[in-house]
Order: structure tokens, then C-alpha cells, then sequence
């Protein structure tokens, strides 16, 4: 089956992707397919910013509350999920819009994925078993690119990467080098949204205040016995997760978690500088172009190619 024509959004987090969707959706007569990693576990609302029921406006959103939080979720099950879902939406006539938390899976979903070697335990555990300095450095030796974008603390990623390096002798950057020259396609439209690093995260520091004041903490600590490891790491509920646990004062808390959100955005300014080698690909300066005009912009865009 030929992809369906869809329009992808991207940008940093609390850039405003979400109503960005919803607008879009309702001018185009579309449907959400959202591309995030931990917006798919079910009852993770309040701090992973899954767009409420009122905030969607009666859009279909697919792709939310697929997963329950003990069980582990990968790229490669998104993917598959969302080329279904972004066939199905199409055969009905309407128009998938997919919308990015995680740029790993829109970058996937454009381009394909490295698929690797498959996961070796003993080799798994025996990294496992390292300090995490030493893994670190590791990292650092084999494959220096990886390790700028990787963060200290990721040990799964940077496990993976290790892990790559030593069954293939190649670095995992190196297999990946297939993203850095993107095909042209016309069925597909990139949207990117341009925020200066000042104005980004002052928005990061005013959506974590909201977490705390909408209950974050109530929701970290119902969800606290069923998280696995997987979703234990996701920003927010890690720092509550400490903050229960008596390590840190909520107000440490809220800070580690501004703190590690805005590391997150310049990970994030990383892969945007990757998805804007995308062929035909419109980016928005969000901070100059009033927010009422970015919906008409794009639809303007995408109209010829129908």
C-alpha cells in the first residue's frame, strides 16, 4: 500500500506541537498520530503533557494509552503501530498528522530504522555490571559522535550503543549515517517550529510549575507501584519518584526536573538539525510569527501538493 499523504510536526518540547495538531486536524480534516515514547503508557498524563480530552477538541489522537507503565516500549513496535495507524486514517479519507515528542520515532517513521544487531544478555549484563564512568568513557572512545548526544545518566542508550559498536565493529552513528542524505517525498510534509534557546526555556520552567500545581506528585505516587524500568526514567517522574522516596524536597524536585528538561531541548536541537535536511521541509520562526498564523502557513504549504 502506497503512504498515505501526511503532515509531521516536530520541535522542542512545550513548543506548542500539541494545539499546533489539533488545528491543523480540524482545518485538514485529519487525525493525531502522536510519536511519543512515554505518552503511549497509560495513567503518565499529567507529566508527560498528554494533550486532556478538552485539549484535543474532539480529534481523534491515536497512539496514546497503548501501554501499561510496568511493561517496556520500543521504536521498532511504534513504528509499526504508527505505519498501520497512518495507512488506516488515510484509507478513510482523512489526513494522518503526526505529532512528535520523540524525534528518534518521526525520524524512523521518514527514513526507515537501523535495525542492528539483536540485544545480547551476557553482553547486555556485563555492561550492566560496569560503573557508569566506565561505560561513559567507553562510549566516549568508540563512538565520540554518539556520546555528545547520548546523556551520562541514559544508561540504556548508551548500553545499546556499546553494545552495537562491539558485535559490528562500527560505531552506531556510523549506521545511522543513512539519515544525513533523505530522499525527497512529496506525499509528506515536515513542519518544524524554531524557538531560541532563551524563550524555550522559560516555557520548559512555566509547563513544570503547571505539572507540580495540577498534581503531579498525586499522579507519580498512584502510578509509583507499577512503573517499570522504562518508565521510571521519564522526565518528571524519576525526580518525583525521588522526592517520595525522601531524597530531595519537592521543590529540589521541581528544579531537577526544569533542569533536565531543558538538557532534554538541547538533545532535541541535535535531531532537528538532522530532520531539517529533509527535503521540502517547512520551518517556522515560533517566536516572531504570532501562533494564529502557523496553521495557515502550513495549510498553504501543504495545499499544492494535493
Amino acid at each position: 500500500m502506497d503512504t498515505p499523504r501526511t503532515i509531521l510536526i516536530v520541535g522542542p518540547t512545550a513548543g506548542g506541537k500539541t494545539d499546533l495538531g489539533v488545528e491543523l486536524a480540524l482545518r485538514l480534516s485529519g487525525e493525531v498520530v502522536t510519536a511519543d515514547a512515554f505518552q503511549v503508557y497509560r495513567g503518565m498524563d499529567i507529566g508527560t503533557a498528554k494533550p486532556t480530552p478538552e485539549e484535543r477538541r474532539g480529534v481523534p489522537h491515536h497512539l496514546l494509552d497503548i501501554v501499561d507503565p510496568p511493561e517496556s516500549f520500543s521504536v521498532h513496535q511504534w513504528l509499526a503501530l504508527a505505519n498501520r495507524t497512518i495507512g488506516d486514517i488515510g484509507a478513510g479519507g482523512r489526513l494522518p498528522i503526526v505529532v512528535g515528542g520523540t524525534n528518534l520515532y518521526v525520524k524512523s517513521l521518514l527514513d526507515g530504522l537501523f535495525e542492528g544487531p539483536a540485544p545480547d544478555p551476557a553482553l547486555r549484563d556485563q555492561l550492566r555490571a560496569m560503573s557508569p564512568e566506565a561505560r561513559r568513557e567507553e562510549l566516549v572512545r568508540v563512538d565520540p559522535d554518539a556520546a555528545r548526544r547520548i546523556h551520562p545518566n541514559d544508561e540504556r542508550r548508551t548500553i545499546r550503543a556499546i553494545e552495537v559498536f562491539r558485535q559490528t565493529g562500527r560505531a552506531i552513528s556510523t549506521h545511522q549515517t543513512q539519515w544525513d542524505a533523505p530522499g525527497a517525498d512529496d506525499s509528506r510534509l515536515l513542519v518544524g517550529l524554531d524557538w531560541p534557546v532563551e524563550t524555550i526555556n522559560r516555557r520548559i520552567n512555566a509547563r513544570v510549575r503547571a505539572m507540580i500545581e495540577r498534581g503531579l506528585v498525586e499522579e507519580v505516587r498512584r502510578l509509583a507501584p507499577h512503573l517499570g524500568p522504562q518508565a521510571r526514567e521519564a522526565l518528571g517522574y524519576k525526580q518525583i519518584l525521588a522526592h517520595l522516596a525522601g531524597a530531595m524536597s519537592l521543590d529540589d524536585a521541581a528544579e531537577k526536573i526544569k533542569i533536565e528538561t531543558r538538557r532534554f531541548a538541547k538533545n532535541q536541537r541535535t535531531w532537528l538539525k538532522r530532520l531539517r535536511r529533509t527535503p521540502g521541509s517547512l520551518w517556522i520562526d515560533a517566536a516572531t510569527m504570532p501562533r494564529e498564523e502557523w496553521a495557515g502557513l502550513i495549510e498553504r504549504a501543504w495545499r499544492p501538493r494535493g
